[in-house]
């Protein structure tokens, strides 16, 4: 069994983007400058925020961090994304979901400007996705990608399943590991919450990716030897013996799971720091496309 290494792999992205904003830089093009906007205060949305703001600093781009009321107007954030789309500087927007209740979060994803759609979830972004066309590819399945392909995890021909059909993780790393290229070309199934039989399912696969937001789902009597098991969750869980007061779990036991597994993501450690890794990329080369037009 061996550990994929989200820490391993997301420092050589971030040491590859690095390299190439320094090169865009010296080549007289401007520096890339992410903005992300925080509505309300949200643990979870917190740390994700904070962290994406300190990697910005680590590979040198410019970053904006906009606090904004819980319980603002949705208006005011139109008006701030509108700002932003308009900001020649700004070449990443991201605005951190969930949103609260009283602000229709498909109408604001769908108010960003698609060039500067980092986080890939714009029906124009996700349109191209699907075609295979250049886009921006959601941060988080990005970052699974290139984890299997730092790896060289063979995806030709395998029997991938996914568990959840979330439009942030569950059905565009469905598209990714459909496509004709590496990774990719895999057989796929979709499995989520009205799926009979799951455990057959999941023991024929190949490779698992397990993004359901349950802590602990998948068990290793859903495994079968030599899978490689992907795990998108990221659930905070009360744990009086931490400082924190709470720890961080995975949808996947990983003691039961890990002992079968040829590859396995931890948690923490794993997919989340892929996910900022991606969405620097992401950003790079949006100021890329800028530069080069």
């Amino acid at each position: 069994m061996e550990i994929l290494d989200g820490k391993v792999v997301s420092q050589a992205v971030k040491d590859s983007v690095k390299e190439k904003a320094a090169q865009l830089k010296e080549a007289g093009n401007k520096t890339p400058h992410l903005a992300a906007v925080l509505v309300g205060v949200d643990g979870a949305s917190e740390t994700y925020v904070a962290s994406k703001v300190k990697n910005c600093e680590e590979v040198g781009f410019k970053s904006t961090l906009i606090r904004l009321d819980a319980n603002i107007e949705e208006s005011v954030l139109i008006e701030t994304i509108e700002k932003l789309n308009a900001d020649e500087d700004v070449d990443g927007i991201l605005v951190q979901l969930p949103l609260p209740k009283q602000i229709n979060e498909a109408k604001i994803i769908g108010l960003i400007d698609p060039a500067k759609d980092v986080d890939g979830f714009h029906p124009v972004s996700i349109g191209k996705m699907v075609q295979g066309l250049p886009t921006f590819i959601p941060a988080t399945p990005y970052g699974i990608m290139m984890m299997l392909e730092h790896y060289n995890i063979e995806t030709k021909g395998k029997h991938a399943v996914i568990i959840g059909r979330s439009n942030i993780v569950g059905r565009p790393i469905s598209i990714l590991l459909n496509r004709n290229s590496y990774p990719g070309n895999c057989t796929v199934t979709v499995c989520h919450s009205h799926t009979p039989n799951l455990k057959e399912i999941c023991l024929q696969a190949d490779i698992i990716v397990a993004a359901l937001g349950k802590p602990g789902f998948l068990t290793a009597d859903m495994v079968k030897e030599n899978a490689v098991v992907v795990d998108v969750g990221i659930t905070r869980v009360a744990d009086s013996t931490k400082k924190s007061g709470f720890a961080i779990k995975g949808d996947v036991d990983f003691a039961g799971v890990a002992p079968k597994c040829s590859y396995i993501t931890p948690v923490p450690g794993g997919v989340g720091l892929m996910t900022i890794a991606a969405l620097l990329m992401n950003t790079y080369n949006a100021t890329l496309i800028k530069s080069t037009h």
